[in-house]
């Protein structure tokens, strides 16, 4: 999944495996940042327009984990990710009707 703010052409990528905390995979402003969000594109991977998550997001050193304080608003992107492409998180089970 991919943070963006296209005013300032910023984009942040993350990783999260399901059971560690969400890592920065990428990130880059101007041309760096259109190549992420084509190769996001490309991947069917989706993407939230929230500039200042993107600005906070930003300042995180390549590889390292969100912080705990950005935690839920991480787990309102990876949820809106899952939504978006009709998938579930690793195991979930549906509560039954």
């Amino acid at each position: 999944m991919s943070g963006i703010d296209q005013e300032s052409e910023l984009a942040v990528a993350l990783l999260y495996d399901g059971e560690n905390a969400p890592r920065i995979t990428a990130k880059g402003r101007g041309a760096v940042a259109r190549e992420i969000l084509e190769l996001a594109a490309e991947q069917r991977i989706p993407l939230e327009n929230d500039p200042e998550l993107a600005a906070i997001l930003a300042q995180i050193p390549l590889g390292d984990e969100i912080p705990e304080p950005l935690y839920r608003a991480i787990a309102e992107v990876i949820a809106f990710a899952y939504i978006v492409s009709g998938k579930c998180p690793p195991g979930f089970q549906a509560p039954e009707t």
